[in-house]
């Protein structure tokens, strides 16, 4: 379900939306709805980004990673005491952007998850 919601923005800004919206192949609704998610989602994880790539929007450690990426590190290292310790030592991450990294997949496993299988689709596929 959808909610429909009236934003007052002034003109140099709507401007900017526009075009930036276009630029993307994007309706000015998409790009206002995707703003508006990603920033609640920055305001819930502040240490997370969201980047362009190859294979679409994404969710990132600022400075870091992917998400994806910390989370399968992570898997590969489920047999350690201290995954967390064990990657933070192992990578140069600092312990808290591994745990920002954590909490973010945490609250949307969908999203990582999907991320994992299409790297481990195109792995497969690359080695194939």
């Amino acid at each position: 379900m959808s909610v429909n919601v009236s934003v007052r923005l002034d003109d140099h800004l709507a401007d900017q939306l526009r075009l930036r919206a276009r630029a993307a192949g994007e309706s000015l609704s998409d790009r206002l709805r995707r703003y508006a998610e990603e920033g609640t989602r920055r305001d819930e994880h502040p240490l997370i980004t969201f980047r362009d790539g190859p294979t679409g929007r994404r969710a990132g450690l600022v400075g870091g990673p992917d998400i994806w990426e910390v989370a399968l590190w992570l898997e590969d290292l489920a047999n350690e005491a201290d995954a967390i310790a064990t990657l933070a030592e192992e990578s140069g991450l600092a312990r808290f952007q591994v745990e920002a990294a954590t909490r973010y997949r945490d609250a949307y496993p969908d999203e990582v998850i999907a991320r994992i299988e299409l790297h481990r689709q195109e792995t497969a596929a690359a080695a194939g």
